[in-house]
Protein backbone atom coordinates (compact mmCIF):
# COMPACT_ATOMS: atom_id res chain seq x y z
CA UNK A 1 0.00 0.00 0.00
CA UNK A 2 1.91 3.91 -1.12
CA UNK A 3 1.74 6.19 1.80
CA UNK A 4 -0.78 7.87 0.47
CA UNK A 5 -3.30 5.50 1.27
CA UNK A 6 -2.19 4.56 4.73
CA UNK A 7 -5.40 5.78 7.04
CA UNK A 8 -4.44 8.29 9.63
CA UNK A 9 -7.83 7.91 11.44
CA UNK A 10 -10.15 5.31 11.87
CA UNK A 11 -13.72 7.40 12.41
CA UNK A 12 -16.03 4.96 13.96
CA UNK A 13 -19.49 6.66 14.08
CA UNK A 14 -23.33 5.50 13.62
CA UNK A 15 -24.98 9.04 13.82
CA UNK A 16 -25.15 10.41 10.60
CA UNK A 17 -25.48 13.81 12.14
CA UNK A 18 -22.34 13.44 14.45
CA UNK A 19 -20.23 11.90 11.34
CA UNK A 20 -21.26 14.43 9.22
CA UNK A 21 -20.54 17.01 11.79
CA UNK A 22 -16.44 15.48 12.43
CA UNK A 23 -16.11 15.29 8.82
CA UNK A 24 -17.02 18.72 8.36
CA UNK A 25 -14.80 19.94 11.90
CA UNK A 26 -11.85 17.83 10.00
CA UNK A 27 -12.64 20.14 6.53
CA UNK A 28 -12.17 23.12 8.38
CA UNK A 29 -8.80 21.62 10.38
CA UNK A 30 -7.68 20.93 7.29
CA UNK A 31 -7.38 17.60 8.53
CA UNK A 32 -9.14 15.68 5.82
CA UNK A 33 -6.29 13.46 4.26
CA UNK A 34 -6.92 9.76 4.84
CA UNK A 35 -10.20 9.27 7.27
CA UNK A 36 -11.48 5.58 6.97
CA UNK A 37 -15.28 5.81 8.60
CA UNK A 38 -16.46 2.58 9.99
CA UNK A 39 -20.34 2.90 11.00
CA UNK A 40 -20.64 -0.09 13.57
CA UNK A 41 -18.82 -2.01 15.70
CA UNK A 42 -18.43 -4.49 13.29
CA UNK A 43 -16.93 -2.58 10.02
CA UNK A 44 -14.22 -1.08 12.83
CA UNK A 45 -13.15 -4.30 13.72
CA UNK A 46 -12.51 -5.55 9.83
CA UNK A 47 -10.91 -2.40 8.73
CA UNK A 48 -8.23 -3.03 11.80
CA UNK A 49 -7.98 -6.23 11.51
CA UNK A 50 -7.77 -6.33 7.89
CA UNK A 51 -10.95 -8.68 7.12
CA UNK A 52 -13.98 -9.04 5.40
CA UNK A 53 -14.10 -5.79 2.54
CA UNK A 54 -10.85 -4.77 4.04
CA UNK A 55 -8.84 -8.37 3.38
CA UNK A 56 -6.78 -6.43 1.26
CA UNK A 57 -4.99 -4.15 3.79
CA UNK A 58 -1.73 -4.33 5.73
CA UNK A 59 -2.29 -3.93 9.10
CA UNK A 60 0.86 -2.26 9.76
CA UNK A 61 -1.14 0.45 7.50
CA UNK A 62 -3.04 2.37 10.24
CA UNK A 63 -5.06 3.97 11.54
CA UNK A 64 -2.50 6.56 13.25
CA UNK A 65 -5.95 7.13 15.49
CA UNK A 66 -9.21 5.61 16.25
CA UNK A 67 -11.94 8.29 17.07
CA UNK A 68 -14.42 5.58 18.82
CA UNK A 69 -17.94 6.07 19.48
CA UNK A 70 -19.07 3.85 22.18
CA UNK A 71 -22.78 3.41 21.56
CA UNK A 72 -22.22 2.12 18.37
CA UNK A 73 -24.95 -0.98 16.39
CA UNK A 74 -23.64 -5.09 16.07
CA UNK A 75 -20.30 -4.59 18.17
CA UNK A 76 -20.30 -1.64 20.52
CA UNK A 77 -17.66 0.38 21.14
CA UNK A 78 -16.15 -1.05 24.55
CA UNK A 79 -16.03 -4.39 22.78
CA UNK A 80 -14.10 -2.78 20.12
CA UNK A 81 -11.86 -1.29 22.54
CA UNK A 82 -11.22 -4.48 24.29
CA UNK A 83 -10.18 -6.54 21.13
CA UNK A 84 -8.07 -3.38 20.04
CA UNK A 85 -5.80 -2.71 23.59
CA UNK A 86 -5.79 -7.04 24.13
CA UNK A 87 -4.19 -7.71 20.67
CA UNK A 88 -0.61 -7.21 20.52
CA UNK A 89 -0.88 -5.79 16.84
CA UNK A 90 -2.99 -3.32 17.31
CA UNK A 91 -2.69 -2.08 20.80
CA UNK A 92 -0.08 0.40 20.32
CA UNK A 93 -2.61 2.67 18.02
CA UNK A 94 -4.31 5.48 20.02
CA UNK A 95 -7.63 5.01 20.73
CA UNK A 96 -10.14 7.81 21.75
CA UNK A 97 -13.39 7.74 22.88
CA UNK A 98 -15.61 10.74 21.42
CA UNK A 99 -19.48 9.93 23.11
CA UNK A 100 -22.14 11.29 24.27
CA UNK A 101 -21.82 9.32 27.62
CA UNK A 102 -20.65 11.10 30.80
CA UNK A 103 -21.68 8.31 32.64
CA UNK A 104 -18.52 7.37 35.81
CA UNK A 105 -18.86 3.86 35.06
CA UNK A 106 -18.30 3.93 30.52
CA UNK A 107 -15.35 6.55 31.68
CA UNK A 108 -13.76 3.38 33.70
CA UNK A 109 -13.87 0.68 32.09
CA UNK A 110 -12.94 2.73 28.98
CA UNK A 111 -9.36 3.45 30.76
CA UNK A 112 -9.45 0.21 32.37
CA UNK A 113 -9.32 -1.37 28.83
CA UNK A 114 -6.55 1.47 27.49
CA UNK A 115 -8.63 3.91 25.89
CA UNK A 116 -5.57 6.99 25.83
CA UNK A 117 -8.56 9.65 26.07
CA UNK A 118 -12.17 9.87 26.84
CA UNK A 119 -13.80 13.07 25.59
CA UNK A 120 -17.80 13.74 25.85
CA UNK A 121 -19.29 15.05 22.43
CA UNK A 122 -19.59 18.78 22.82
CA UNK A 123 -23.54 19.80 21.37
CA UNK A 124 -22.47 22.79 19.45
CA UNK A 125 -20.27 22.98 15.53
CA UNK A 126 -17.45 25.35 16.77
CA UNK A 127 -17.22 23.25 19.80
CA UNK A 128 -16.94 20.19 18.33
CA UNK A 129 -15.24 21.70 15.96
CA UNK A 130 -12.55 22.75 17.86
CA UNK A 131 -12.29 19.67 19.99
CA UNK A 132 -11.51 17.57 16.78
CA UNK A 133 -8.79 20.45 15.30
CA UNK A 134 -7.03 20.03 18.57
CA UNK A 135 -7.59 16.05 18.63
CA UNK A 136 -5.81 16.03 14.97
CA UNK A 137 -3.44 18.51 16.30
CA UNK A 138 -2.07 16.19 19.44
CA UNK A 139 -2.80 12.90 17.91
CA UNK A 140 -1.35 12.98 13.92
CA UNK A 141 1.34 15.75 14.48
CA UNK A 142 2.38 16.33 18.08
CA UNK A 143 2.28 12.64 19.59
CA UNK A 144 5.23 10.01 19.18
CA UNK A 145 4.39 6.79 17.85
CA UNK A 146 6.71 3.80 18.52
CA UNK A 147 9.29 3.66 15.87
CA UNK A 148 8.86 0.08 15.65
CA UNK A 149 6.78 -1.84 13.47
CA UNK A 150 3.48 -3.81 14.49
CA UNK A 151 3.39 -7.18 12.28
CA UNK A 152 1.16 -10.56 12.88
CA UNK A 153 4.46 -11.82 14.47
CA UNK A 154 4.50 -8.80 16.92
CA UNK A 155 6.59 -5.80 17.31
CA UNK A 156 9.59 -5.47 15.26
CA UNK A 157 12.53 -3.54 15.68
CA UNK A 158 12.86 -0.84 13.01
CA UNK A 159 15.15 -2.43 10.12
CA UNK A 160 18.60 -1.42 8.97
CA UNK A 161 16.66 0.60 6.11
CA UNK A 162 14.71 2.73 8.16
CA UNK A 163 15.68 5.91 9.80
CA UNK A 164 15.38 6.19 13.71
Amino acid sequence: MSESSIVEVLLVEDSPQDLELALRAFKKANLTNRIEVARDGVEALEFLFCEGAHAGRRIEDGPGVVLLDLKLPRIDGMEVLRRIKTDPRTKAIPVVVLTSSNEQKDIVESYNLGVNSYIVKPVSFDRFAAAVEELGLYWLLLNQAPKARITGRGTQSPGKDDQV
